[in-house]
C-alpha cells in the first residue's frame, strides 16, 4: 500500500522504482518512466511504468491500492510536464525523451 505522500509525487514524468512481492518468489523491480496516471486517488486508480528492457520497451500498469505493492521510489521528477498522458514517448529513444521532457539524465 503507497502512503499519500508518495502517491502525489507520481506524476506523468517522473522516473520511479517500484518493489513488489512477487506471487511465491520474494521482491521485484521495475524502474521506469511514469507515462500515465488514471483514475486519481479512487478504489481503481492505477499508473503506468515504461522501461526499455534488453532493447524492448515494456509498459507494466500498478493498481494504486495493491497490496502486492511494498514500495515506490521516485527517483526523479520534471519541474513541469505539458501532457496528462506521455504515450507520445512510445516512438522515441531515452535521450530524446529526456530532451523532450527537459530532465536531467
Amino acid at each position: 500500500m503507497i502512503n499519500e505522500t508518495i502517491m502525489g509525487k507520481i506524476k506523468p514524468g517522473a522516473r520511479v522504482r517500484v518493489l513488489s512481492s512477487g506471487g511465491g518468489e520474494g521482491t521485484t523491480s521495475f524502474e521506469g518512466l511514469v507515462i500515465a496516471r488514471k483514475h486519481g486517488t479512487e478504489a481503481g486508480a492505477t499508473f503506468t511504468v515504461r522501461a526499455i528492457v534488453a532493447g524492448v520497451g515494456v509498459e507494466k500498469v500498478f493498481p494504486l491500492h495493491s497490496p502486492a505493492i511494498t514500495k515506490v521510489n521516485v527517483l526523479s521528477s520534471p519541474k513541469k510536464v505539458h501532457r496528462a498522458k506521455l504515450y507520445f514517448v512510445r516512438k522515441f529513444s531515452g535521450a530524446k525523451i529526456r530532451q523532450r521532457l527537459g530532465v536531467s539524465a
